[in-house]
């Protein structure tokens, strides 16, 4: 099922990460590059554009049979039929998401570097749990920092684990082995010069396999 999806390399749009290059081809270099999943990331107030992107974003994805999460827009998911969409602290809590997007659709929540968090995602049914930031991010610099020993506590839960914050091919493997199943990635895909290549490094890392039961 869907928590066998939740897996690889997950990249996340960031206008500022763009410099100026259109996202479409953007986030089309990234998932021909290996991407499994795009979150659609955009805190600008221009609903029309915030759509029409989505829906871009929607079709791309679908043509390389990967997932789409909004972040924080339960509504925009739901109105381009996106495979999920993704929760931090201040947003719509799981159940309201849940009723508006169906039983199928994918609830990842942020748990940032907070285990409580985790336990109470767990027990409201999220589809997956994100910690982090684990290395320094150059999207949110002033970021609370993540432990990895997070991560082998959240096994736990068997649910599908996404680190983030600061991730490069190099230091990614340590997240690996410590339970993460998706490694989120905002400019160390999108700012690269070559996001075909960036992603395809991330992409041929060597990931462990998650069996929920």
């Amino acid at each position: 099922m869907k928590h066998d999806c939740l897996h690889g390399l997950y990249a996340i749009t960031d206008a500022r990460s763009f410099a100026g290059r259109d996202m479409a081809e953007c986030v089309a270099q990234a998932l021909q590059g290996g991407a499994r999943i795009i979150q659609y990331r955009d805190k600008g107030e221009d609903q029309t554009q915030r759509l029409q992107q989505a829906q871009a974003l929607h079709t791309l994805c679908d043509q390389h049979q990967a997932l789409l999460i909004i972040n924080d827009d339960v509504a925009l998911a739901k109105q381009v039929g996106a495979d999920g969409v993704h929760l931090g602290i201040d947003d719509a809590d799981i159940s309201e998401a849940r009723a508006l997007l169906g039983a199928d659709s994918i609830i990842g929540v942020s748990c940032y570097n907070r285990f409580e968090l985790a336990e109470q995602a767990a027990a409201n049914n999220a589809d997956y749990l994100a910690f982090g930031a684990f290395y320094a991010s150059p999207t949110k610099p002033a970021a609370v920092r993540a432990e990895v020993e997070l991560l082998r506590r959240a096994q736990q839960f068997d649910l599908p684990l996404c680190a983030i914050g600061g991730i490069t091919p190099e230091n990614a493997a340590a997240l690996i082995a410590a339970g993460a199943d998706m490694l989120a990635v905002i400019s160390g895909v999108f700012a690269a010069a070559d996001i075909n290549a960036e992603a395809r490094r991330f992409a041929t890392l060597e990931w462990r396999t998650h069996s929920p039961a």
